[in-house]
């Protein structure tokens, strides 16, 4: 770029939402009125102004700064001025790279008035002490962004809503925490949501029972509400997408959980998801719309395999999703016409019989055998005590031993532990005593503090196996609750299958008379709890 005669200036003002607490000497105005009148006292030519207020320093693709640059390098301009340095930015390797390198390229002035900063002389005390100076504003923004985040921490822990909007059936107060309180009209729609995924209907079709009914979707709804148009672009319709993050959410339990993403950091502000467990709970924060009952058997839904898809006549078989080919491990595929519906292994479906046997099994048929076997659970509750021991005989028969072992050595490791800090101790006030050398102190500390390491993992492992026998009651407890919620039930339904049910493995169709196995995963039991009647012949 040929060299410019002529003073054309470009002033650059930034205020962030941090620096809007630091008062009026930061703020946008007050940088315009230095700034101006130092341009004029110098007699130049001030081409624009180009501001990003409620920008943070650290991210060079404010939209302001970006005008400059390009406006810099085109030759619109040929001096940038700034109150200080930190206005330009915080990142103290994207400003040294623009001052130390771009700008020299297009032969652009740059002057940070308060810093001392003119890059036409390049000799001059305030441009060697820059990278220091811009070191410190880096650092400025990282501290102050730790402590935003330590304030949202504390909020989040606190139980504050710190939302923009209130989730759909809720208003967002004006308390000082923001407590969000149930919207009548809304939070209906959330129980019929709620009650309809209940019975395992998919995503899609309460989507679509919604459209039919010309309900509102929850961003069209929040600006009908507050009466004026919704100027972010959407199809205004209820998808599976949108239903599933609303039964998906929590906060209908009365509970919020915040803090669930995070930024790289404070230079790269890329959202990232947090791990389950750093994510914040805050319980009993606000009114429900729903039961802890009804979210948890929608979340097991969500969980379980089975995808079931509905038929051309709406109606989803209550298998549906739950078949898997038990060779492949393929989803067994429903065909055949209305009269002849069977299922097959879905690879042979797709790809043929070079890659997989057909594994056809009539729909009437593996719904005759799944039913019997779940009657055959239910006869048992009549004695809920007996069918406890029956069905967690079942799920820890492997683990009962190793149970009783783990139990005996955990109590092993704690008489141990105690005796080694015996031990420790003694050892340190032999050595401080001088009863015993040095070197053979040092050497059984060593040995005590290695064995004690090992033995304090091992006994969390124990544990968290011990607590895991102790769940499996609670299972048990459960499955038998919801065996007997069926206990009149005269056909296979799909609400049935989704509560009782993991997933079905069907066996190789050899001939008609050839006998095979069908597998019966139940949910809260683990492993396949079969009877002789479940053999197909």
């Amino acid at each position: 770029m040929a060299k410019q005669t002529e003073n054309n200036v470009g002033i650059y003002l930034r205020l962030s939402q941090e620096d809007m607490r630091e008062g009026d000497s930061l703020s946008i105005d007050n940088q315009k009125l230095i700034l101006t009148k130092f341009v004029q006292e110098k007699g130049w030519n001030l081409v624009d102004e180009y501001i990003d207020d409620g920008y943070t320093g650290t991210d060079f693709s404010r939209p302001g700064v970006q005008r400059l640059l390009g406006d810099a390098q085109t030759g619109k301009i040929n001096i940038i001025v700034v109150k200080d340095l930190s206005r330009f930015g915080r990142n103290y390797i994207e400003v040294g790279r623009y001052i130390d390198y771009i700008f020299p390229m297009n032969n652009i002035r740059f002057i940070a008035l308060n810093d001392g900063v003119d890059t036409s002389d390049r000799d001059s005390a305030a441009l060697e002490m820059m990278p220091i100076v811009n070191l410190f504003n880096e650092w400025h923004s990282s501290s102050t962004s730790k402590k935003i985040r330590a304030v949202f921490l504390a909020n989040a822990k606190a139980g504050n809503y710190m939302g923009s909007f209130a989730p759909y059936g809720y208003i967002r107060s004006d308390t000082p925490n923001h407590t969000l309180m149930i919207d009548p009209e809304a939070a209906e729609i959330v129980r019929r949501i709620f009650e309809m995924r209940a019975t395992g209907m998919p995503y899609n079709s309460i989507a679509k029972v919604m459209n039919a009914e010309g309900v509102l979707t929850p961003s069209e709804y929040r600006y009908h509400k507050l009466g004026r148009e919704n100027p972010k672009f959407t199809l205004k319709v209820w998808d599976s997408c949108v239903v599933k993050t609303l039964i998906q959410n929590p906060v209908y339990t009365g509970k919020l959980v915040q803090m669930k993403k995070t930024t790289v950091s404070h230079k790269n502000h890329k959202e990232i998801k947090k791990d389950r467990s750093e994510w914040v709970i805050a319980e009993d924060t606000h009114e429900p719309i729903v039961s802890q009952e009804l979210w948890d058997k929608c979340d097991e839904l969500g969980q379980s395999v089975s995808r079931g898809k509905t038929c051309g006549n709406g109606v989803m078989n209550p298998l549906s999703g739950f078949c898997y080919c038990s060779d492949c491990g393929n989803k067994m595929k429903k065909n055949g016409r209305t009269n002849k519906k069977a299922y097959v292994c879905g690879l042979y479906a797709r790809a043929g019989k070079g890659y997989c046997s057909s594994h056809h099994i009539p729909l009437a048929t593996i719904e005759e055998i799944v039913l019997r076997d779940i009657r055959s659970k239910i006869s048992l509750t009549v004695d809920e005590e007996k069918a406890k021991q029956i069905f967690l005989a079942h799920k820890t028969g492997q683990q009962a031993k190793q149970n009783a072992a783990d139990t005996k050595r955990l109590r092993a490791i704690e008489r141990r532990l105690t005796e080694l800090e015996r031990l420790i101790h003694a050892t340190y006030e032999d050595k401080v005593m001088g009863r015993v050398p040095e070197e053979m102190c040092i050497s059984l500390l060593n040995d005590y503090q290695q064995e004690k390491k090992n033995l304090t993992s091992e006994l969390d492992i124990l544990r968290q196996n011990i607590e895991a026998v102790k769940q499996d009651s609670t299972d048990i407890d459960e499955f038998i609750r919801r065996l007997k919620s069926f206990e009149n039930a005269e056909v296979l339904t799909r609400e049935m299958c989704n509560e009782l049910i993991e997933y079905v493995k069907v066996d190789r169709y050899v001939s008609p008379t050839a006998p095979r196995d069908i597998y019966i995963h139940y949910k809260l039991l683990d492993e396949p709890m079969n009877d002789n009647n479940n053999l197909y012949k």
